[in-house]
């Protein structure tokens, strides 16, 4: 479902994209293209989900997304938000606000804001300054600056009502402001989840028997999930892919749930999915998470294509060998192998993965989740960008004894590793012995040659993962070590240049 219009067309090639179909097929021009890559927030659409009766709606990058994979969905460009001829709350606040210069890059910046309008007030939740930098960042502006779209975020006011259509006796949908709560949106919606999503290139099955049909009757297709970075192979490299199996639908893969000794996550549970679950329960986790990439990214990238990328800058891998994690990998014949996380990467870009293999699912100990764990991300940006250096720490500590110790790296090698020295200069010592931090730091600095490239130098890289180590155990001990999220927030942290927070 396009806006207010019920869609169907089976010529599209699997990989054809949703920003390409509005701007080709069907003349919706607001949405523009900057990037192709899922970078500056330009092609910015909203999409509405209904699952148990309930639509929510989350952003995402229409340029790197298959329009295929929005089956069933309703899709929401800024065209729809005022179809009535009166603004939408997000459109008025940045022109009250002054938040547009050029303009390229503000329908995007209204469909973040529109979408986060929509979920805080559909819930009866105040938008702050937290949650605007949230919602926008994943939006670049290179010309009006920050200040004034974060006031429009601010001043964004509830005022829940159906606009009627603009010609009497029209067959329009009947517009109203909260999507979630629009009656008529749901009711298609509904009728959509009983048709078959499949199409000839492009497979959505939704459980493992589905799966394997799927893998069976076509053995030369790509496994596709969120695409964030399968896309670009398509965007930046110009390759067309036949037939996509997409595996973002596949019950068994979703599955998030603690058991009895380890939590499980399935492979293609997204990070704004593992975001919302570790809220409460893992603060640290919830604080890493936060950083990767933008809310665009996180509401379709997984936790599964993160590890199977192999990226040596991947920040969900350190976090993986820090716990020690198993990894089931599923076979197209349905038969399963356990891998450990540290076991999994054989060289750059190199896994264990078979051909006929998919990561299925992580297994993190509770034991291990229940111990003192910290994550560290060094970047240029705080929001939208690569790690230059990732630390993931655990310290498991008996009678002030360190008994077991954990250093995991992102982008110091040509895959995620640990430290092994200096987990080793640390285990069996007094969690205050400063000279066992000491021994540890001139043991990773002899270990470990991280390269220079356009992020960091070896040196900086180096320099940063020895304090980052320092940093974690001054934490271990009691410490509180002030840092700054970047997002300052009232004149006295400005005057004082610091934010107590828990990023790195």
């Amino acid at each position: 479902m396009l806006n207010d219009e019920l869609i169907e067309d089976n010529t599209l090639p699997s990989d054809f994209t949703a920003l390409r179909y509005l701007r080709e097929k069907r003349g919706l021009t607001g949405t523009k293209e900057g990037c192709a890559s899922g970078d500056c927030g330009a092609c910015t659409l909203l999409v509405g989900a209904l699952e148990d009766g309930k639509l929510t709606y989350s952003t995402l990058n229409s340029c790197i997304t298959p329009m295929q994979s929005l089956t069933g969905k309703h899709v929401v460009s800024v065209e729809y938000l005022s179809k009535t001829g009166e603004l939408h709350p997000a459109q008025q606040a940045m022109v009250e606000s002054h938040g547009s210069q050029c303009g390229f890059c503000t329908p995007g910046f209204v469909l973040s804001l529109a979408g986060l309008y929509e979920n805080t007030q559909s819930n009866e939740q105040p938008i702050d300054r937290e949650a605007v930098c949230d919602a926008i960042s994943g939006n670049l502006c290179r010309c009006t600056g920050y200040r004034p779209i974060i006031d429009a975020g601010l001043s964004m006011f509830k005022e829940s009502m159906v606009k009627e259509p603009m010609i009497e006796g029209s067959n329009e949908t009947p517009y109203v402001e909260l999507m979630s709560k629009n009656d008529s949106i749901k009711t298609q919606l509904k009728s959509l989840q009983t048709e078959p999503h499949d199409s000839s290139n492009y497979l959505q099955p939704t459980d493992l028997d589905q799966l394997a049909h799927a893998l069976t009757s076509n053995p030369e297709a790509v496994l596709i999930a969120g695409g964030t970075d399968l896309m670009l192979e398509n965007t930046q490299r110009y390759r067309d892919f036949n037939t996509l199996i997409d595996v973002s639908r596949v019950t068994e893969l979703k599955h998030l749930h603690i058991g009895e000794t380890s939590l499980t996550i399935g492979a293609s549970v997204t990070y704004s999915e593992l975001e919302d679950f570790s809220k409460t329960l893992y603060p640290h986790i919830n604080s890493l998470l936060s950083r990767i990439a933008s809310r665009q990214i996180r509401n379709r990238g997984t936790i599964g294509g993160n590890v199977a990328n192999a990226s040596p800058i991947a920040d969900l891998p350190p976090l993986l060998l820090a716990f020690d994690a198993d990894i089931q990998l599923l076979k197209n014949d349905g038969s399963t192998r356990v891998v450990n996380i540290a076991d999994f990467y054989q060289g750059y870009k190199q896994t264990q993965l078979a051909k006929d293999e998919m990561i299925a699912s992580f297994d993190v100990s509770l034991d291990k989740l229940a111990q003192f764990h910290r994550f560290y991300k060094v970047s240029k940006r705080m929001e939208d960008d690569i790690s230059s250096v990732m630390l993931a720490v655990r310290f498991e500590v008996d009678n002030g004894t360190l008994t077991d110790v954990r250093l995991a790296f992102g982008g110091m090698a040509a895959t995620p590793i640990r430290g092994l020295k200096a987990e080793t200069a640390l285990t069996g010592k007094l969690i205050n012995d400063e000279q066992a931090i000491n021994q540890a730091i001139e043991a990773l600095r002899s270990e470990l040659t991280p390269l220079s490239d356009m992020r960091a130098s070896a040196k900086y890289r180096l320099d940063m993962a020895s304090n980052l180590i320092r940093k974690a155990w001054l934490e271990l001990n009691g410490t509180n070590v002030v840092t700054f999220s970047g997002h300052a927030v009232t004149d006295s942290i400005l005057s004082t240049g610091s934010e107590a927070s828990t990023h790195a």
